[in-house]
């Protein structure tokens, strides 16, 4: 790894930390009820909505409530967005005059999008008209990202309150974080990639000649809106098949830039909102650590990996050392605008965030490199993650950790002042086993039966970590492909569909409860054998649980694939 590789992290992580506290400090005053400086604007907004949807902003919801407004703001979601899509040849801006969108498709589709996976089985530009991409899933890549903010501040209150019965309201949060937080960056940040030459517009595709006399259809259509909320909501589904490899989506390294920290942006923030909103910002920043330590491990390795030279072609005598005439190390797969620097921080940031999309092909990275991708989002995508949903995820494995603290000393465990007991520990294990469960049981019926197989294009270790790495990005609900897998059919469809439903809601449910449990008790004063959770024996422990429950889980998947496939690659086995 290089010195310009190093240098091109440590920008990029600076960004982010930068971002932390003034977001996360707007977040908690929005989410409190404080006056901002865009309240002027969107507080008749927000209790027009409120009035229309006949809502009582001051009244709060019992977890259960929470819940259940939450789970039929889904349902309604993924209805209204399957009959969007199977209606496509009868609605408006359609001017390409695609068809409907197969039933089976159609389901997986509303399921990702409503779930925030936003999978796609499908090419965007030659699939979903202008109307689809917008009204269907542009508007949820808003709401279900704000969905996952909402429910991140269920469980900080939780830890937040004494004795109360109460969560906060659903409706309420879900408005503030889409009207307050993401409508307004995501405006700044369209206008912003416009300037920068992605299309924003209704025109049909044009035909152009080619320099060869062929014909090509060059495909536009309003896609700087749609691309700034899949960046900043850790969305991910992209306008173009290519994603954020085609340059209409990434122009330039300008845009990549700040692709890449928005994809980070609001999750990062949401740790210090963490830290106000329980009153002890130390307790935020603690949090932020371990994530930053986790993704700066698995950054630097993937970087590390892709620089290698291919043995394969070392054995030709080819050189690839790098050099001011070639890059070195592992090119394939990756846009020459990029190379491979920015390659693995994207590969590497949209996997610890929940965010699918890419702007390298991941199929062609060596199999360690492929690896790291694969691990992150196998770890609960946690490290960021999705907005809210990382964190609600980390503090689930907070939880954990402190049980784990108070075996080891013979002590009640304790987080924030609240006791953890059997209820919260059994809660948050459930919650933290069903991303294994939603990638492994799929995964497994994949590979053994003919309809799994009949998808793939590459055999061996190669082609079960294609396999491996789609199920564990549906049930992380990140949304990213390893590519080599010919998922566009019903089996896939529906066996996707179903491992990003349990990915998301079998996920909240659990999680939900722990909320409401720790709302109900006490804040226990710090005392001479309290824990510290803000200090660096705290970071460790949780960095290592997340570390030790992800690798006990998927270690024995990951040998079949990745690391196989790596030793089969040094012995010069093409298999």
């Amino acid at each position: 790894m290089t010195w310009n590789a190093i240098v091109q992290i440590a920008i990029f992580a600076a960004l982010v930390t930068l971002t932390v506290k003034p977001l996360g400090a707007y977040m908690t005053a929005v989410f409190e009820g404080e006056r901002t400086p865009l309240s002027s604007l969107f507080a008749p907004i927000e209790r027009l909505f409120y009035r229309a949807a006949g809502v009582d902003p001051k009244k709060e919801q019992h977890w259960t409530a929470y819940g259940l407004a939450m789970l039929a703001f889904s349902l309604v979601g993924l209805l209204l967005l399957y009959a969007i899509l199977r209606l496509q040849a009868f609605l408006p801006l359609n001017p390409q005059h695609l068809p409907n969108v197969a039933p089976d498709l159609a389901f997986n589709t509303a399921i990702s999008f409503v779930t925030n996976t936003n999978w796609q089985s499908y090419g965007g530009e030659t699939t979903l008209s202008y109307f689809s991409q917008m009204v269907g899933l542009t508007m949820h890549n808003f709401v279900s990202a704000a969905t996952g903010i909402a429910l991140a501040l269920a469980l900080i209150r939780g830890f937040a309150r004494r004795s109360a019965r109460t969560v906060g309201n659903f409706w309420v949060d879900l408005t503030r974080a889409t009207l307050y937080v993401l409508l307004p960056l995501a405006v700044v940040m369209a206008l912003v990639l416009i300037w920068q030459g992605v299309p924003q517009n209704f025109s049909a595709y044009t035909s152009s000649t080619t320099l060869e006399g062929l014909k090509q259809i060059i495909a536009q259509g309003p896609v700087a809106s749609q691309e700034a909320i899949k960046m900043l909501g850790t969305n991910g589904g992209g306008f173009f098949n290519a994603n954020s490899a085609h340059p209409f989506e990434n122009p330039n390294a300008l845009t990549n830039l700040i692709e890449l920290w928005s994809i980070f942006a609001i999750s990062a923030a949401l740790t210090y909102t963490f830290g106000k909103m329980v009153g002890n910002t130390r307790q935020g920043w603690a949090i932020f650590a371990v994530m930053g330590l986790l993704y700066l491990g698995g950054q630097f390795a993937c970087t590390w990996a892709e620089h290698q030279p291919n043995p394969h072609l070392a054995a030709l005598h080819i050189d690839q050392t790098p050099n001011a005439l070639q890059a070195g190390g592992n090119m394939e797969g990756k846009e020459v605008r990029f190379g491979i620097t920015n390659s693995t921080i994207w590969a590497t940031a949209t996997t610890d965030a929940s965010n699918g999309s890419v702007n390298a092909m991941h199929d062609s990275f060596t199999p360690l490199g492929g690896l790291i991708p694969m691990l992150n989002m196998q770890l609960g995508e946690i490290i960021f993650g999705g907005v809210g949903s990382g964190l609600y995820g980390m503090l689930l494995f907070a939880i954990v950790a402190m049980f784990v603290a108070g075996l080891m000393v013979g002590r009640t465990p304790e987080y924030l002042g609240k006791k953890l007991e059997a209820r919260e520990v059994k809660m948050a294990i459930l919650a933290i086993l069903v991303s294994p469960l939603a990638a492994l049981v799929p995964a497994a019926i994949a590979t053994v039966t003919p309809q799994g197989l009949a998808g793939l294009n590459n055999a061996g270790p190669h082609g079960f970590s294609e396999i491996l790495y789609a199920f564990s990005s549906t049930a992380g609900n990140n949304g990213s492909a390893f590519a080599g897998l010919t998922v566009n059919t019903v089996f896939y469809n529906l066996l996707l569909a179903v491992s990003m439903f349990l990915g998301r809601f079998f996920w909240i449910v659990p999680m939900l409860a722990v909320a409401g449990s720790l709302a109900e008790k006490k804040i226990v004063p710090p005392s001479e054998g309290t824990f510290p959770t803000t200090g660096p024996l705290f970071i460790g422990l949780l960095a290592g649980v997340v570390l030790i429950v992800g690798g006990l889980t998927f270690l024995p998947a990951l040998a079949l694939g990745p690391i196989a496939e790596h030793f089969a690659m040094l012995s010069g086995n093409l298999y």
